[in-house]
Order: C-alpha cells, then sequence, then structure tokens
C-alpha cells in the first residue's frame, strides 16, 4: 500500500514513464513495512505474528497491471490514495473500535461526495497531498468522483487473497453485485469497485470465494483437478497423496487419513496389548515349567534318599546281626578281624550322601541352613554332591551371614536354581517337622535351634489397666483390662458380639482414634509405639482386602517384595512366599485371579486364606488377625491354624479374634482372652487351664457341648452358669479381677463388698457423666472430640516414629518399580475396558465432527467448545477407576508401611499411555470430519495437555469423594468451568474467575493455533475476532504451560488428598 503511495507520488512529481515507475514501486516495497512496523507493532500485536511477514503476505504484490490500468483511468491517482497519515486513522479506527471509514466528510447522516459505496473522489488539485505526510489532519476528497478501480476498495487496494472486480447492477435485486451495496437514490451514480475490507461477516464478498484462487486481486481463476482451494486463497494447493480433488474443490476430503490412522492406531493397540500379554504369558508358563521340574527334581532327590535310608537302615541291621553272630562265635572279643569288618561297614556309610541338618555351630545337634551332606570334624561343610563329583568340592567355614555366602558359593541365579532351592528347603523343613512330630531327640533339638527361628525378633505386648472410651459419647469401649501376649504362642480374643473384642485388638496394635485412652500398653515390657515395630508387625483385616485382578501368587508376590528386608537374597524371597503358598494350601490357585465381584475367581475359604497370607510373607514378629476363620469350613479353618501355629513356632506373636470356633479348633490355641459386654475381661490364660478356672466357680461344661459356646451363652445370658451355683453370670468380670488382684473400678467397688472380697479401690473410668447435659455442652464436647480426633490421625500417620525393627525395607524407587510391574498387568488385564473408553471417545469425535465445523468467521471457537466438553467429560470419568476401585487395598498397603508417592507416581506413570493415545482416537474422527486449517501436531498437542489435566483432576475426585459424588462432580465441573470460560466476555464479574479455569485457556490454545493459519485478506478477520475474545497470537505456549500447571497442581491435591485419607 505504502509501495503504491510511493509510485503514485513519483508519476505526479517526476513524470516518469510508466516502466521506470513501477520499477520504483517494487523497490520501494521493501520500505513499506518499516513505516507502519510500529504503529502495527503498538497496537496490533495481539494478532501479528511477524509484522513484516503478515504484511507482505496481504500487500506484497507481484502482479501491478491492476495499478497501471487504475493510474490510466484516473490519471491522477495520487490525490486519490490514502496518505500514511490516512493509513493509521484508518487502523486505529479499527482497533479504537470507531468504524472502518476515513473520510471525517462520511460522518454526516446524508450521502456526501465521497461517501458512496464502491466510489472514490478526489482531494482536488487546490489541496496539496503529500503520500508521506504525517499529518493527522485528513484533507475532503469531495471532487471528481469516480467508481473504483478493479483491485481497489475505495479508497485503498484490496489486499492478496481478495478479489475486487468492477460491481454489476443487478436489475432484480436492485443491489451491485458481488459487493450487495445499493446505489445512493437521487443521485447519477453507477455501481463502481468493492466498498470495504473488514471482517468475513460484513465484507464476504471481497474474500476470494472457495474453490477458486486469485493470483491478483483482479483475477480469478478456478482450482484445477488434484487440487483445493480454500476462501482467501492466492494460489491452489495441491491435495495430498491418495486424496483425489475434482476441479473447483473447496477443500480436500482426508477421511481416508483418518480411516487409515485409526485402522493403524487399532492395529498398534492390538500388537501392543497382546505382545505384552503374550511376553507375560510366556513368563508364566517358563516360571511353571521351571517350577515344575524344580518340585520333580526335588521329589527325585527326596525318594534316592528315602531309599538310601531304607538301604542304610538295612545294612546297619545287618551289620549289628553280624557283629552279634561274630561275638558269640569267637571267644576272643579283641581278635582284629572283627574290627576290619566294622571299619569296611563304616567306610561304605560314608561314601553315600546323607542328609544331615548344619547351621555352623561346633555341637553335635545342628539345624538345618539350606546345605546338605555330610560333617567332618573341622567344622567345614561338604557339599552332597561332593564325594560323587570331586570337581565341585567346595569348602567354607560357617559363620554369621552363612546363608548369603552359601547361596553365592552355589551360584543360585536363575529362576530354575532358585525354585530347587526353595523346594529343597521346604522339604528339609518337612523332615523336620516330621521328626518333631516323631519326638525324636535330634528333630526337637534341630526345631528349637534351628537358624530359621533365630532371625525374627520377639515381640511381647503387655496392657495393664487398658481403658477405652468414646471421646465424642464417652462411652466405654474396654475397662481395667491387664494381661499380657506372649511371642511363640497363638492367643485367641473370644466374647459374645459388642464385646471389644476387635477394639481390643486396634487398641494393642495402635490403629484406635476417637477414643480417649488410659493405661499402659508395654513392648516387650518398655512404653514404647506399636509403630515403632510397623515392618515387622501384620494386621490382618477381617475383610478380604485383595487385588481381584491379580493371581494368588503375584498378591503374596508384591507384599513380600516389598516388605521385606532388602538383605534378603531374592531366593529366600521365593522360598518365603513358597512355604505360605504351601502352609496355606494354595499351590492349585497360584495362577488364578483371586477374582472381583463382576468376575468370579477363586473360592471364599481360599480367597480368605489369601488375605492372611499377604501379611505371612513378610514374616512378622507379631501378627493380629481379625475373625480368619469366619465363613470357612472346619478343614480350612484347621488348615489356617496349622499355618499360623507353623509361624508360633518360628516366634511369632499370634493375637487373633474368633468366633466360637470348633472343639478341635479350640484346641489348637494356646492362651485364650474371653471378654464381656462392656469391654470386661472375663478370662485370661492357658487354653488348657480354662475349664479348671470355671469348674472352679462351679461352672461346668456339659457333656457332648462345645466349651467356648458355653462360656459365650453364658456371658449372653441364654444359659444360667450352673442349677446348683448361684453365681451370676454379669459377676463374672468382677471375679476374674477379684481372682487376680487386679484394681476394681469405682462402678464396681460396690457388688465387690457385697462379695466379701478385699477391694483395691481404683478410678472410675466412665466417670459419673449420667446427669444431663445442656445443649451447648454437648455441642462444645462434640466440636472438641473431632479436633482431637483429627490431632490423633496426625499423630499416627502423619508423624514420624522411631523405628525399632531393624529391618531395611526397599526404598520408594524400587517401590515404584515393583508398583509399575503390578499396575501394568491389572491394566493389560483390563484391555477390554480400555477399549470401551476408546470406542466411546471414537464415537464422540465422530459425532462432533459431523454435526459442528470449524467455521471461518470464529476460527472454530464454537466447535471447539463442545470438544473441550466431550473431552473432559470423558476422560475425567475415566480418571476415577485409577484410585476409586482399590481404594481399600491402598489403605492396607499404606497402614503396613509401603509408600504412598510411589503408589500415586506409578499410577499416574501407567495412566500416561492413555493421556497420550486418548486425544489421538478422538482426533482421527473430529480432526478429518471438520478438516481445520490447524495442523493435526497442533490439535494434538492441545489435547494432551487438556487430558493431562483433566486426568490430574479426576484422581482428586476419585480419592476425597465416594464413587457417587465423584461421577456427578465430573460431569458438572467440566460443564461449569466451559461455561464460565465461554461467558466471560459478557460478563465483567466472571473474567477474574476464567482465569482460573483451564477450558479457557484450551480453547485460547485451540483457537490461536487455527488463527495462526488465516493471513493476507484474512488479517482484520482475524484481529477482529481476536480482539472480540481477548485472545493474544503470542499466547500458545503460555496456555499450553498454563493446562500443565493446572495438571501438576491437581495431582499435587490429588496426592495430599491420598495422604489425609488414610485417617478414613
Amino acid at each position: 500500500m505504502a509501495a503504491i503511495q510511493v509510485e503514485a507520488q513519483a508519476q505526479v512529481e517526476n513524470n516518469v514513464n510508466e516502466d521506470e515507475l513501477r520499477s520504483q514501486l517494487r523497490s520501494g516495497v521493501g520500505n513499506v513495512t518499516d513505516r507502519i512496523a510500529l504503529e502495527m507493532q503498538r497496537r496490533a500485536d495481539f494478532c501479528i505474528l511477524d509484522e513484516k511477514l503478515d504484511w507482505n503476505r496481504a500487500f506484497n504484490y507481484s502482479n501491478l497491471d491492476f495499478l497501471t490500468t487504475c493510474m490510466a483511468k484516473t490519471e491522477d491517482a495520487a490525490s486519490r490514495l490514502c496518505t500514511e497519515a490516512e493509513i493509521r486513522v484508518y487502523l486505529g479506527s479499527f482497533f479504537d473500535g470507531g468504524g472502518l471509514q476515513a473520510n471525517k466528510n462520511c460522518n454526516l447522516t446524508s450521502w456526501v461526495a465521497g461517501c458512496e459505496p464502491g466510489w472514490a473522489c478526489s482531494a482536488g488539485s487546490v489541496q496539496k497531498i503529500d503520500l508521506e505526510s504525517t499529518d493527522k489532519e485528513i484533507p475532503a476528497r469531495t471532487s471528481e468522483c469516480k467508481s473504483c478501480c478493479e483491485g481497489f476498495f475505495c479508497p485503498q487496494a484490496c489486499p492478496l487473497g481478495s478479489y475486487c472486480p468492477l460491481a454489476t447492477f443487478n436489475q432484480t435485486t436492485g443491489l451491485c453485485e458481488p459487493y450487495n451495496y445499493q446505489l445512493p437514490s437521487g443521485r447519477n451514480h453507477t455501481c463502481g469497485g468493492a466498498n470495504i475490507w473488514a471482517d468475513v461477516d460484513r465484507s464476504r464478498e471481497v474474500f476470494c470465494p472457495a474453490g477458486s484462487y486469485c493470483p491478483t486481486t483482479t483475477d480469478k481463476k478456478p482450482c484445477d483437478n488434484g487440487h483445493y482451494c480454500l476462501t482467501g486463497s492466492t494460489s491452489e494447493t495441491r491435495c495430498s497423496k491418495l486424496i483425489s480433488c475434482k476441479e473447483n474443490s473447496k477443500e480436500q476430503n482426508i477421511h481416508t487419513y483418518g480411516i487409515m490412522l485409526i485402522i493403524a492406531l487399532v492395529a498398534l493397540l492390538l500388537i501392543i496389548y497382546n505382545f505384552s500379554d503374550q511376553i507375560l504369558s510366556i513368563r508364566e508358563r517358563r516360571r511353571a515349567r521351571n517350577r515344575e521340574r524344580a518340585a520333580r527334581s526335588v521329589q527325585q532327590k527326596e525318594l534316592v534318599r528315602a531309599r538310601w535310608k531304607v538301604v542304610k537302615d538295612a545294612a546297619t541291621k545287618h551289620a549289628g546281626k553280624l557283629q552279634a553272630n561274630l561275638s558269640r562265635r569267637f571267644s576272643n572279643r579283641n581278635h582284629p578281624e572283627n574290627f576290619e569288618i566294622l571299619h569296611d561297614l563304616d567306610v561304605q556309610e560314608d561314601t553315600f550322601p546323607l542328609p544331615t541338618n548344619y547351621a555352623g555351630n561346633s555341637s553335635a545337634l545342628q539345624p538345618s541352613t539350606g546345605l546338605e551332606g555330610p560333617v567332618n570334624r573341622s567344622g567345614l561343610h561338604i557339599p552332597e554332591d561332593g564325594p560323587r563329583n570331586p570337581a565341585r568340592l567346595s569348602l567354607e567355614i560357617k559363620g554369621k551371614n552363612s546363608k548369603e555366602k552359601a547361596l553365592k558359593e552355589k551360584g543360585i541365579r536363575t529362576e530354575s536354581q532358585i525354585f530347587k532351592y526353595a523346594y529343597g528347603q521346604i522339604e528339609k523343613e518337612k523332615s523336620q517337622e516330621r521328626r518333631y512330630e516323631n519326638r525324636t531327640f535330634s528333630g526337637v533339638v534341630s526345631l528349637a535351634t534351628g537358624d530359621e527361628q533365630k532371625k525374627r525378633p520377639l515381640i511381647e505386648v503387655g496392657f495393664k489397666d487398658l481403658t477405652l472410651t468414646l471421646k465424642s459419647k464417652q462411652r466405654c469401649l474396654l475397662k481395667c483390662l491387664t494381661g499380657k501376649i506372649m511371642p511363640g504362642r497363638i492367643t485367641a480374643v473370644m466374647g459374645p458380639s459388642g464385646a471389644g473384642k476387635t477394639t481390643l485388638m486396634s487398641a494393642l496394635a495402635g490403629k484406635e482414634t476417637g477414643c480417649n485412652k488410659s493405661g499402659l500398653v508395654l513392648i516387650n515390657g518398655k512404653p514404647e509405639s506399636i509403630h515403632s515395630y510397623k515392618k515387622i508387625v501384620g494386621f490382618v483385616p477381617q475383610d478380604d482386602i485383595v487385588h481381584g485382578n491379580l493371581t494368588v501368587e503375584e498378591n503374596l508376590r508384591f507384599s513380600a517384595w516389598c516388605r521385606l528386608s532388602t538383605k534378603l537374597p531374592r531366593a529366600e524371597k521365593v522360598l518365603i512366599v513358597e512355604r505360605v503358598l504351601m502352609n496355606l494350601g494354595l499351590q492349585e490357585v497360584r495362577d488364578s485371579l483371586v477374582g472381583t465381584v463382576e468376575k468370579r475367581g477363586i473360592s471364599g475359604g481360599q480367597r480368605k486364606r489369601v488375605n492372611v497370607g499377604l501379611e505371612m510373607v513378610i514374616e512378622p514378629s507379631l501378627l493380629f488377625l481379625d475373625e480368619p476363620t469366619s465363613g470357612l469350613d472346619s478343614s480350612s479353618s484347621r488348615l489356617l491354624l496349622k499355618a499360623l501355629k507353623h509361624e508360633a513356632l518360628a516366634g511369632v506373636n499370634v493375637c487373633m479374634v474368633v468366633h466360637q470356633p470348633s472343639y478341635a479348633l479350640f484346641k489348637m490355641f494356646d492362651d485364650l482372652i474371653l471378654l464381656a459386654k462392656g469391654g470386661l475381661m472375663v478370662y485370661h490364660g492357658s487354653v488348657r487351664n480354662v475349664e479348671e478356672y470355671f469348674g472352679g466357680l462351679g461352672i461346668n461344661v456339659p457333656e457332648r457341648v462345645n466349651p467356648p459356646d458355653h462360656y459365650i451363652d453364658i456371658l449372653e445370658g441364654m444359659v444360667e452358669p450352673s442349677p446348683s451355683s448361684s453365681i451370676n453370670y454379669k459377676d463374672l468380670p468382677l471375679r476374674w479381677l477379684l481372682h487376680n488382684g487386679y484394681t476394681v473400678p469405682e462402678d464396681m467397688q460396690s457388688r465387690a463388698a457385697e462379695l466379701g472380697n478385699p477391694l483395691r479401690s481404683g478410678s472410675d473410668s466412665t466417670g459419673s457423666g449420667s446427669e444431663l447435659q445442656s445443649f451447648t455442652t454437648e455441642i462444645w464436647q462434640d466440636v472438641r472430640s473431632n479436633v482431637e480426633q483429627r490431632r490423633d490421625h496426625i499423630h499416627h500417620y502423619f508423624l514420624k516414629q522411631k523405628d525399632l525393627a531393624d529391618r531395611r525395607t526397599p526404598g520408594i524407587i524400587r517401590q515404584y518399580k515393583y508398583f509399575l510391574g503390578r499396575i501394568t498387568k491389572q491394566r493389560l488385564r483390563e484391555a477390554r475396558l480400555q477399549a470401551t473408553d476408546y470406542l466411546i471417545l471414537l464415537l464422540a469425535g465422530a459425532c462432533l465432527g459431523a454435526i459442528t465445523k470449524i467455521s471461518d468467521t470464529d476460527f472454530g471457537a464454537t466447535g471447539y467448545t463442545y470438544t473441550i466438553i466431550a473431552i473432559s467429560l470423558l476422560c475425567q470419568i475415566a480418571a476415577l477407576r485409577t484410585f476409586s476401585q482399590d481404594k481399600l487395598q491402598y489403605l492396607r498397603e499404606s497402614a503396613s508401611g509401603i509408600s504412598s508417592l510411589a503408589h500415586f507416581l506409578a499410577k499416574d506413570t501407567v495412566d500416561q499411555f492413555n493421556t497420550v493415545i486418548k486425544p489421538v482416537v478422538f482426533l482421527s474422527m473430529f480432526y478429518f470430519f471438520t478438516n481445520p486449517r490447524s495442523t493435526f501436531i497442533d490439535n494434538y498437542t492441545v489435547l494432551i495437555c487438556l487430558v493431562y489435566c483433566v486426568t490430574g483432576m479426576g484422581y482428586a475426585f476419585a480419592i476425597f469423594l465416594n464413587p457417587g459424588p465423584a461421577q456427578l462432580f465430573s460431569v458438572l465441573f467440566p460443564v461449569c468451568l466451559t461455561l464460565i470460560a465461554s461467558q466471560s466476555l459478557k460478563n465483567e464479574a466472571l473474567k477474574g474467575i476464567a482465569y482460573l479455569c483451564y477450558p479457557k485457556w484450551t480453547l485460547e490454545a485451540l483457537v490461536i493455533a487455527n488463527a495462526r493459519r488465516y493471513y493476507g485478506v484474512w488479517l482484520i478477520n482475524r484481529c477482529g475476532i481476536l480482539v472480540k475474545l481477548g485472545y493474544n497470537l503470542h499466547a500458545w505456549k503460555e496456555c499450553i504451560l498454563i493446562l500443565i500447571a493446572f495438571g501438576l497442581v491437581s495431582r499435587v491435591i490429588a496426592f495430599i488428598s491420598l495422604l489425609i485419607i488414610r485417617k478414613k
């Protein structure tokens, strides 16, 4: 435009010929941008990416024939063209919202010369026009009015990408086509040129129509075959490969690419899921084969040993008979031939490998450590296959770390070797148990002094005058309980419903909250917190909280890997898992999924045993179990008790709540704690002495009646203690206190005096709070109890306790690795659910792509609004499953010391696969249906950030809310935020809130990515829409970073919520 002014001025002042003038115009093109650049940068920086590039795309004419024609027609073009000052006013009036009319004579309400549409007037010869003038005074142009030249909108040149021919009058409509303006009435006018260049709504007729391209502003050509032309094109664009475009194509049909992308995506997902599942299946099959081979090898080995033992016993017996015969035959017992024969037998015996249990002690009786073979007198260990294979003979001095050294010495690294070692150890343990059952001297000593029993620290839990009272209701749950649970023994806690059995176990395990606790709880005789031993304390909840989409072995192995000591070799961990599987009778279902409500897996009894096994594999020193036999048949219960008995023999302190066990099961317990209603103790001692104690009170168990059933019926008041006895069942707790000389609460002292026993006064744990309290006092007590309860939660879950367990478990990084493996398996087994999510996204993209179009009038803002809502809803609801489905499992794992951070990071890492795939699935339909001008990569980048953002919000909803409210919030939240972001331009009060809404930044990024592809004739349209929406063309990266920041902040909130919900 400025170049045109330079050429016109040269024509007037220098009178040069046409060719020289045109060459000067071309040379002056480079100075045009420099003149207007500062103004554009100051006023239109928000909608101009590159001042020079955008300006040249609009006004860098390569063909100036339209200018030559206009100069020949008017002869005074210089006095008709706008000065530089007028150009600035023209642009300024647009940005200030004052319209696009620069002529000061056009501000009147009547028709004035120079204001007619499509016409332009000269300033006349009186006024001196300087085209380079920056004077803000605009000259009046009212003389020698003529119609605009082709290629101009009066009084300036049309930009590139426009088509500005002379208008023709339509007699039918009375309009000047194609510009659709009317001729002024009462004036002798004809249709002129273009009348205005503005946005596409007000001046669509100026834009080169779709299906054609305009190399100049006066020339329009149809698109050739194999090309397409968008609105405002200056050249035709070749269609992409595999796409055929007919003549006059307005856009290329890229549905083929969408179909190809969908096929490629489906193939990729099938390959990923099938290949990964195949790898897992192959690994599991190889693992099963190695396990079976190891088991067969050990069985054959044990069979050989058994046969050799039989032969050895027979040979020993024969040697004894031979010696006796020789002794009787020869009178001289010192004959050297006798000793020679016996010596030969001894040599024969030592030639074969004998199973010997050895632990590195110098004593004659030594337990097993997993190594076999004869033991010489020097204390050196000879491997069992040494005599048969001298090349593999190895000597090792037994020391403190004999087991780890032995494993390294044997070179146990492969999976097959590990299983052989594990099954070999298990067979030795079975042999030890058989010798113990036969009461052989060597078996008893070996089992009592074995290394396996030595490595667990012993934990003794004592409690004295333990009283627990609810803070809110001041109701007593436990009252004046005194006792002790010992390591190496199984203690059963029994009593009627409401007696406080689970409450007592929770109090001993340090899990009580919202209660006032008095009395002492001692750990190994010291007032220490049980949380200091959290790593070696197991707690089995009443509900079967296990992962249903994992196999039995995978559940146990994950618990062992995360909670066992890092110093323990892998072979020992495998041994522990195999031992637990064997003891609990789960070998047959080890590779079966546990199952969920929707998908059935193992039986209920097996699921209960898996629930117990999760704590047994950590080799605890103290094990609490809440009703582990509930729902089990008698055989399963006995199998479980047998496994717990095995743990007790290793020094584990086992305490369990039981409901009315059978007589056989009852006899398997070592100690009994019997509670009455109100949290009072009736008996605490050995199971063998319980009948003797109650018999002393006159309570005898009738024949064919299970003792625990009889005692609980008495405590319930359903059965009289004894017809001949006057004792009341309500006095049984008091008689226990008096029997042991314990402190008697104040509310029971009067009854104790009636029984004629001396009293030890104690404070009433419940107080006299029977008086009626005022309403205000009750409210204050409730508020105070809630505050104290939250303080207890912070104390239990957030304050770090001193670690006295002397066990170093895996850190966050290693646990993160274990979690990644587990969650990946779970996702692969949920492939059908993932496929459903992808299908719904695919249908949503197809529907939105078919219904909404990316309009040139708003650069697709309307269609992108629906896109944001759809993506937010579908991805946020899908993200709820990540944490809502296994919330109970997380609570159990975190309470046992497993890292919450590793749990959260691993789940978020695995979900990034969906973050990458879901935008591709949606765009494979939406993008190729709507065919926007922005690139696929731009849309994909924005939607990845959107999915990342809403997924984090879904995490927070799933963790902090219950499933129902979480789904409701996931639906309402995106819709409300999108409405706020879209309505903020009409309401000043919502503008500040919109900055906190992620849809605002997503919509801005999508619109900006599309607006960047509009240039030339679209320049004013682009600036106008961005002004209306309040967007900045340079803010695309800022929008992306803000969306990522929203995703990070939402994840931080979700993780904090994950830590907070543990208190519930």
